[in-house]
This record gives C-alpha cells, structure tokens and sequence, in this order.
C-alpha cells in the first residue's frame, strides 16, 4: 500500500501547523500552502491523494482553488474547511468538485471522518426545527455576495442597506443553525 498524501491550504499558519501535525502522527506526507498558487504548484509536483482547503484564503477564495485542482487533478479528494459556513458555499464547493465541507474548529479526525464520509447518505435525519431568522439573514447575504462577486458594495446596494451594516454583519460569525 503507498503511503498516503495529504495537502492543506489554510492562511492561518498556527492551525496549518496543528492539523500538519496530527496528520504527520497519522502517518501522512504532509504539504501545506497559504496562497492558492502555492498549492496548485504543490500539487502539480507532488500529486497528494486527498486536500483540505480553506474558504477564505487571505483575498482569495478556496472555491476558486477546488475548481483549479479538481481540473489538474481529477482523481484528488476534496474537503472545504471554513469558520464562515453557508449553504450557498456548501453548495458551490460540491459542485465544483469538494466531497464534503466542514465548520471549523475541526480536527484532524472530522477530517478523516468527512473524507469517509464522501457518499451521500439519503437516510440523514431532517430537522425538526426551521432555521432562524439570523441564520436566513445569513445565508442570503451570502448568496448576494456571491452574485456579486464578492463585491461589497455592488452587495449592499442590491440588500438595500449601507455598505458599512454590510461590513459589519460580515465580521461576525455566522449563526448556528
């Protein structure tokens, strides 16, 4: 059996290094990137097996990164990882060739859970319980936001609020559901 690879692209460098480590004890080769193109040059020259990304990589967008890896390397799983979950994101990281997404904080054994995990289970238990408003509030700011590419105050202009509210309802996290 050969050994198994793994990737992790996260901005944050103090949880790259914890989830580099629990990996390494796992008996992983670990790569890790901060920016997008060190990753897709990681991966065109070690080929790993499996990746975790992170959603918001400094400017950039992890969903921008799948999309990338997935077309130079079909056969690689992968896993988005974000503190700033939505379902549109979610949704667009399935699509763009993620076998799962992950909340953070999440350890290296979530992880491994998650890549396991990677068919789809129609048995799953719906929720009694309806989001919230928050929640709702949340997840459509997200999808504004992507169909402006990102754009703040493209955003804030088509919610009808002032581009500063925007701002600041961003900084928070997002609502449990």
């Amino acid at each position: 059996m050969s050994e198994q690879s793994i990737l992790l692209v996260d901005d944050d460098d103090i949880f790259l290094q914890v989830l580099k480590r629990a990996f390494s004890r796992r008996g992983y080769t670990v790569y890790t990137a901060q920016t997008i193109a060190s990753a897709l040059e990681i991966s065109r020259e070690r080929q790993p097996q499996q990746a975790v990304i992170d959603l918001k990589l400094e400017e950039e967008s992890g969903l921008h990164l799948i999309e990338r890896l997935n077309a130079q390397q079909p056969d690689l799983k992968m896993i988005m990882l974000t503190g700033y979950s939505s379902i549109s994101t979610a949704v667009e990281a399935i699509k763009l060739g993620a076998v799962n997404y992950l909340c953070k904080p999440a350890d290296a054994d979530e992880i491994l859970n998650a890549f396991a995990q990677a068919e789809g289970n129609a048995d799953v238990e719906i929720s009694d319980h309806p989001p919230s408003v928050n929640r709702l509030e949340w997840e459509h700011i997200q999808r504004v936001l992507k169909q402006h590419d990102g754009n703040i105050s493209a955003t804030a202009r088509a919610l009808g609020m002032h581009r500063r509210t925007l701002q600041r309802k961003l900084q928070k996290r997002p609502v449990r559901q």
